[in-house]
């Protein structure tokens, strides 16, 4: 039996897009002479679809999409993943299924078992489990079909009480096959390879598994698709970050490469994967910007790292082009920050204009005179100069269509060194689930063949330029420091008493903790962000604003 794997980027809501080209993988897989292909998990639909799970208009367009798909399957069959209606009164609406159509035909129809609802997931807000387990029967085989998380509940402290395979493996399948939707982060592909072995091992049976590619919002799926034999050998690995399709022949499921799996890491490695962080971010921006309709994307460059790094990524994922830079130097901005932003975009070849700020931070400062009452200098002069640039740069976005990207990163997102209203605006954050030390390992990755980002930008010590001499140094710890500490309290979740047993000073773990905690207010108003890490701010965490917990 020849199987092809069809690893395809989805537009969630988007039927007749996902439809076509659904179905333009099926007629390429009939001419390569494939009995199956098999598509990811709700391709249908695009993963995640969230509440538009809950619209019957939205079913029911699923529900046209199966009937579209289904009339290309005569002499073909395809395994499809899209929402399925639940017929009995109790229990949630939906499944989460797996389509099996041949012979123009819905010959039987698979349920998700295991539903995550942890992270960014949410799926047992929407969906019924399972309840009964069936291999589907296709040309003399047995195929174990699942989807996604029901492969993951193996190893010591499993997360679910049942385990699907353990239903379907009484039933003597020839191959396991998985539609899945397996977010990106920089430590999941070996996590990911690390459990399909672990399926083939325990079972016995080759296992084929199909991922999804593209990016959803903040949610990036890297693809990745994979086939194992019976030995737990690596028969193909599809590429990262783009649609492949490949096929495989069933009967001759014999790999030659037992692959060696990285352990797991349990502390922040600067430079870990930087390769597909990279990867990553381009995808995360490029979809977001084609999928919305946008073209166009607008940022500060202040001559600092973070902006830098966003504006070499932005140019490279829309076309320099297509990205313009603001220059807005204040009072307190000094000369060589201006020299190095002009040098990046010569280097870059992108457009760029320089608004001086200081008039306007002037007449800010005069209207308020009356009301500081004469109060020394403070965080409320140097927020001010922050949201003129805000100002500025939304003024110029409303009016010729520009997308504003953010350039804070994570470092400054955990500790609440931005300003509301000011550098934290934008449409869609790049580097806010990157740690500070990893912007610094990016732009050198950026600097790989060529130096793109000033080496000068590199060197120098960060500083926000909002007041005379001002370094991060003055309000935050070393960064070499301090990402490690937010590491294991945000990623790892340790607590206080772990992380000082690592080695870490008493008491600045317990500020930076506190810090972490009494800015939720802030990152609960902020855009976006593109997760590359196991645990970003946004919806995959959830904490009260209003809680004493470590505060």
């Amino acid at each position: 039996m020849k199987i092809v794997l069809a690893q395809q980027n989805y537009h969630i809501g988007n039927f007749e897009s996902n439809t076509a080209k659904i179905i333009a993988a099926i007629k390429d897989a009939e001419a390569a002479g494939a009995d199956l292909v098999v598509f990811s998990e709700l391709c249908v639909c695009g993963y995640p679809p969230r509440d538009f799970l809950e619209f019957e208009d939205f079913i029911n367009k699923s529900y046209a999409a199966i009937d579209a798909i289904k009339a290309h399957t005569a002499n073909i069959a395809v395994l499809v993943g899209a929402p399925a209606r639940h017929t009995q009164r109790e229990g949630k609406d939906l499944f989460n299924a797996a389509w099996f159509l041949h012979e123009q035909e819905v010959k039987q129809v698979v349920y998700k078992t295991l539903l995550p609802t942890y992270d960014i997931f949410d799926e047992y807000r929407y969906f019924e489990p399972a309840y009964e387990w069936n291999v589907v029967q296709f040309k003399g085989k047995k195929l174990a079909v699942t989807i996604c998380e029901d492969i993951w509940n193996l190893g010591d402290n499993p997360l679910y009480r049942v385990c699907p395979m353990d239903q379907l493996i009484t039933q003597q399948p020839d191959v396991m096959i998985n539609l899945s939707a397996s977010p990106f982060d920089y430590d999941h592909d070996e996590g990911r390879k690390a459990i399909v072995l672990a399926n083939v091992q325990k079972y016995k049976i080759p296992m084929i598994y199909c991922n999804t590619v593209g990016s959803q919002t903040e949610i990036v799926f890297d693809g990745g698709s994979l086939v194992y034999d019976a030995q737990g050998n690596i028969m193909k690995e599809l590429p990262y970050f783009e649609e492949a399709t490949d096929m495989v022949d069933l009967e001759n499921l014999h790999g030659t490469i037992q692959e060696q799996l990285k352990p797991s890491v349990h502390e922040l490695v600067f430079d870990h994967n930087i390769d597909r962080i990279h990867a990553a971010l381009i995808l995360g921006i490029k979809d977001y910007f084609g999928k919305m309709g946008f073209k166009k994307a607008i940022l500060g460059s202040s001559g600092g790292i973070d902006s830098a790094v966003v504006l070499a990524l932005a140019c490279e994922a829309l076309g320099k082009e297509n990205v313009r830079a603001i220059l807005m130097p204040s009072p307190y901005s000094t000369e060589h920050s201006v020299i190095d932003a002009v040098a990046l975009s010569k280097n870059l070849g992108n457009p760029y204009d320089v608004i001086r700020i200081n008039n306007i931070y002037e007449s800010f400062l005069d209207t308020l005179d009356p009301y500081f009452q004469g109060l020394p200098f403070n965080v409320a002069e140097e927020n001010t100069q922050s949201r003129i640039r805000g100002n500025l740069l939304m003024g110029l976005s409303n009016k010729f269509g520009y997308i504003l990207l953010n350039t804070s990163n994570k470092s400054e997102l955990s500790t609440g060194y931005g300003t509301l209203y000011g550098d934290m605006a934008g449409g869609l954050s790049v580097l806010g689930d990157l740690y500070k030390m990893q912007v610094y390992a990016l732009a050198r990755y950026i600097n790989r063949d060529r130096e793109i980002v000033p080496e000068n930008i590199i060197d120098k010590a960060p500083s926000a330029e909002l007041r005379p001499n001002q370094k991060d140094s003055d309000s935050l710890p070393d960064y070499a420091i301090l990402d490690r500490i937010l590491y294991q309290y945000i990623e790892r979740r340790q607590g206080p008493r772990e992380i000082i047993a690592q080695g870490f000073d008493e008491a600045l773990v317990q500020r930076t903790l506190k810090l972490v905690n009494t800015n939720e207010y802030k990152r609960n108003q902020f855009c976006p962000i593109i997760r590359v890490s196991s645990k970003a701010f946004g919806v995959g965490r959830r904490v009260p604003i209003v809680g004493k917990y470590l505060s």
